[in-house]
């Protein structure tokens, strides 16, 4: 989807170069700039989006107190000196 946006903002700099009037090649370099944005903005966001964890994975506070006993259970107690 973002993709369009980048289509979108090259279009309008088509209409830039080939407009005569002033307004509209004003106007369609505010609606480049907006696109543009746009576009960098959901490029942003689907890479952020495609590096996040599945909250699936992550661990809940119960397990993480049950995996600390585990690990303290397997260790060998201290040897006195």
């Amino acid at each position: 989807m973002h993709w369009l946006f980048l289509f979108f903002a090259l279009a309008c700099f088509a209409v830039v170069f080939k407009t005569t009037s002033l307004g509209v090649a004003a106007l369609c370099l505010l609606l480049a700039l907006v696109f543009a944005l746009a576009w960098v903005m959901g490029l942003v966001n689907a890479r952020v989006a495609s590096r996040t964890r599945d909250e699936v994975q992550m661990v809940d506070p119960a397990e993480l107190r049950r995996l600390r006993e585990q690990a303290q259970a397997r260790k060998p107690p201290p040897s006195a000196p």
